[in-house]
This record gives structure tokens, sequence and C-alpha cells, in this order.
């Protein structure tokens, strides 16, 4: 009995040993500074002197911070669900192809480029003599359709498309991979029963596949939902701090706040973003513990 009460203090010493360097970390960088934000929302930029909601009130009646809500929460209500299911389409194609391993390197090539050069492709084929005009001012001279074309997709409402199709490009390769790891773990024995007693491929993904696929589609929304914030670097390198007004998002807000030293407003912000954030991982949290029950 004793030698198993000392074996178990020295699991437990080293399991402290093991978190404790995360637990610090997060206390230090992430909770301290946060609570440091949360001060500094009811407080003056200048004097630091208490402020009360004041700077709540200052920023729900800002019209940029109104416009920088408006686009982020349309670009992630339009972004996640195309990208959930692109990947979803594509990871049922290649299900029981062969060759698949060679096919998700090339899917996950995209995370792997840097997002300078992701953005100098963008420039190249979306401005005003970039190469989608050129293409399609030769094709309107070859139909007779059209003439030539001089739109500037970066500084019009199409931007907002423009974005949209790079964060689908870069993170549909790992939302692929998931879907394939989440197939590849349904046993076959249920599909090949199914297909024994009738039924078609419709019913098995009705019935089968999608059930089996809930852990999966909360990893991939959760992650969706997080690079959907990532993708500033491209809007900023693009179309820099003042971007047209279809991709003025929440951290181009930010960062104007921050170099005007508008630091009151920032943080009253950045409480309301991370509470929203925090709302909707634990929401997410709590259908998925309702679906396992």
């Amino acid at each position: 009995m004793k030698g198993d009460e000392k074996i178990k203090k020295k699991k437990r010493r080293f399991f402290g040993l093991f978190v404790f360097p995360g637990l610090a970390g997060i206390l230090l960088f992430v909770l301290l500074p946060f609570a440091d934000v949360v001060k500094r929302s009811f407080t003056t930029a200048v004097t630091g002197q208490w402020n009360g909601l004041k700077n709540y009130g200052t920023i729900f009646h800002n019209q940029a911070f109104v416009l920088a809500v408006k686009n982020t929460l349309r670009f992630t209500c339009i972004g996640i669900p195309l990208l959930v299911f692109t990947g979803f389409s594509i990871a049922l194609l290649l299900n029981g192809l062969k060759g698949r391993r060679w096919m998700k390197s090339i899917f996950l090539f995209p995370l792997a480029m840097p997002t300078a050069t992701v953005v100098l492709v963008w420039k190249l084929a979306f401005y005003r003599q970039g190469f989608l005009n050129l293409f399609l001012s030769r094709l309107g001279e070859t139909t007779g359709l059209w003439g030539e074309i001089h739109k500037d997709y970066l500084g019009s409402n199409a931007a907002f498309w423009v974005l949209v199709g790079s964060y689908l490009w870069k993170n549909t390769g790992y939302t692929v991979i998931l879907w394939l790891a989440g197939i590849g773990g349904i046993p076959a024995e249920l599909s090949e029963a199914a297909r024994v007693d009738g039924a078609g491929k419709w019913q098995r993904l009705r019935y089968i596949i999608l059930p089996s696929l809930r852990g999966s589609l909360y990893t991939i929304v959760v992650l969706s939902f997080l690079n959907s914030f990532k993708i500033y670097r491209e809007a900023y390198l693009t179309a820099g701090a003042y971007p047209d007004e279809s991709i003025y998002l929440l951290q181009h807000l930010f960062n104007n706040w921050f170099v005007n030293l508008e630091l009151d407003k920032m943080a009253a912000a950045a409480v309301c973003t991370g509470g929203i954030l925090m709302a909707v991982n634990l929401l997410l949290q709590r259908l998925w513990d309702k679906q396992e029950a």
C-alpha cells in the first residue's frame, strides 16, 4: 500500500511539472494582459481616470466600428459554411480513391506558402492591369461580346469575394484532411451492412456518414472560426489600412485605433470581441455535448 501511495505521489509531481509551465504561460501571457485590457476599457486613454461605460457607448455609436462588425460577421457567416461544405464535398470525392497521400500534400501546400507571396499573386491577378482583366478582355475581343475591362477588383465591392476566395483557397486543405480522417474512422461494416440492406449512396450518407462525423464537424467549425480572423493579414497587405468598405474588418479598426493611440476605444472593442468569441465557443461546446448525450 505504501509503495502504491509513493507511486501516486510521483505521478502527481510529474503531472504538476508538466502542467505548471502551461498554466503559468496562460496566466502571464493571456489572463493578466486581458485583465489589464478590461481595466483600460473603463478608463480614459491619456489620464487613466475612471470613465465608466462611456467607452462602450462611444464604440457602439462609432460608424467605423459598426461597419467593421457588419463586415466581419458577414465574412464569418459566408466563409465558414462555404469552407465546411467545400471541404466535405472534396473529401467525399477523394474518399476511396488511390493516391490520396500525394493529394493531401497538394491540399496542404497553400498553408506552407508565405502570406506575402499569396498577396503578391492576388495583386497580379485582381488589380486594374491584372491577369483577370487581361484574360476577360481577350475573351471579350475574341467572342465580340464585350470590350476591354479595367475593373479594380480590390478597390470595389468585389474585394469581399476576393477575400472569401483567399480564405477558401488557404484553408480548404486542412479541412479536407480532417474530413477524410473522420470518414476513415467510420467502421466499414456499417456502410457495408447498409448497402446489403438496400441503402443507396444518399441514404448511407444521411444515416451513417453524417451522424458519425459530428466530432469532426465541431473541430472543423471551431478551427475555421478561429482562422477566419487571420484573413486580416491578406486584407491588410493587399489593400492597406483603409481598404474598400466591403473588407474593412475589426482588425483594421483595431490597428487604426492603436496607431492613433485611442487605446480606450480599442480596449472596449477588444472586450466585446473577446466576449463574443467566448460565447460562440461555449455555444458550440454545449451543442456538441448535447449531441454526445
